[in-house]
């Protein structure tokens, strides 16, 4: 994703200026190590299910203050460093955005994606 381009995209939707006065930006990375043991990491497989995503987006989309929200997960097998999940969300003050964020992340990472580390 090119998140510049997504976000001046995002600028152009009707009552983008009423609403938003925060975009926050979540860019999920491949770490070299394991999360359960520090083990050295080559490549991730990673399977999201794209239909469970857009359910979870949806209903994110309906907080107080939530303008917009973005999700892209990439599927397929990754090097330490390459691009994984990138989450945009728009809205209007930060005592909105932050929790949703927060809670987003959390819950696609935790009912949406599958992953398999290759060590």
């Amino acid at each position: 994703m090119d998140i510049s381009k997504r976000i001046a995209e995002m600028k152009q939707q009707p009552g983008f200026q009423d609403n938003v006065g925060m975009i926050l930006i979540h860019n999920g990375v491949v770490r070299n190590w394991s999360r359960k043991d520090k083990s050295k990491v080559k490549a991730l497989e990673v399977t999201p299910d794209l239909a469970k995503i857009e359910v979870i987006r949806q209903e994110f989309l309906g907080r107080e203050g939530i303008f917009d929200i973005v999700i892209e997960a990439r599927s397929g097998e990754f090097l330490p460093g390459d691009d994984l999940l990138f989450i945009i969300v728009a809205g209007d003050l930060r005592e909105h955005l932050k929790p949703v964020m927060a809670e987003l992340l959390d819950r696609v990472k935790a009912e949406a994606i599958g992953k398999r580390e290759i060590i």
